[in-house]
């Protein structure tokens, strides 16, 4: 016999994977779509720098040139700008940088699921890149009211970040968010 407590917890842990899922699918597939990515997302380096710019959105323009605090895909509001760190899904700061320890269950289910393949990356590295069946869930995705904000900032990030490596956001995100990423290991980053 279940105990309701159980259920609920297990629901709300399936729910907030499916989010994670749903928000590493729209920013792969559209990194791997962006002219510079060669139609993949190059190591969990990259994913993560990029994810943390996706999940502080009023940061990017501060870590990444091309980008603007006023772009509208961005979708920011004062109160984003006024408060960058006080996000819905905070990361923590870990040994290079911004971090999520679920990323090794989200890809992994991502791939298990039919929706990502590993891909050959730079340097013996892993990529990640969308099947066709994840490049029209991602599209599909990006058509609904509930992640057409996700979907633009990933548009946004993704063209900004071009030909950027990982460890070049990682320095990036060191260098220009110094005060933000001096905090120990293991720290949410609020």
């Amino acid at each position: 016999m279940t105990d309701p407590f159980d259920a609920a917890e297990l629901a709300m842990l399936r729910d907030d994977l499916a989010y994670h899922q749903a928000r590493v699918l729209l920013l792969v597939s559209t990194v791997a779509a962006t002219t510079g990515h060669s139609g993949k997302l190059d190591g969990l380096t990259k994913l993560a720098k990029l994810d943390f710019l996706l999940r502080y959105p009023a940061l990017a323009s501060e870590v990444l040139d091309e980008l603007d605090v006023h772009d509208r895909r961005l979708h920011l509001t004062d109160a984003d700008i006024s408060e960058p760190t006080s996000v819905e899904a905070p990361m923590t700061r870990y040994k290079y940088g911004p971090w999520d320890d679920r990323y090794y269950a989200i890809i992994g289910a991502l791939v298990g699921r039919g929706l990502l393949r590993y891909a050959r990356g730079r340097q013996g590295s892993v990529a990640l890149a969308p099947t066709p069946a994840g490049r029209t869930l991602a599209h599909d995705l990006a058509a609904t009211t509930a992640w057409n904000e996700i979907a633009d900032r990933c548009r946004a990030i993704a063209e900004a970040a071009g030909g950027l490596t990982g460890n070049a956001l990682k320095d990036l995100i060191y260098q220009r968010l110094a005060d933000l990423m001096d905090r120990p290991h293991r720290q949410v980053i609020r």
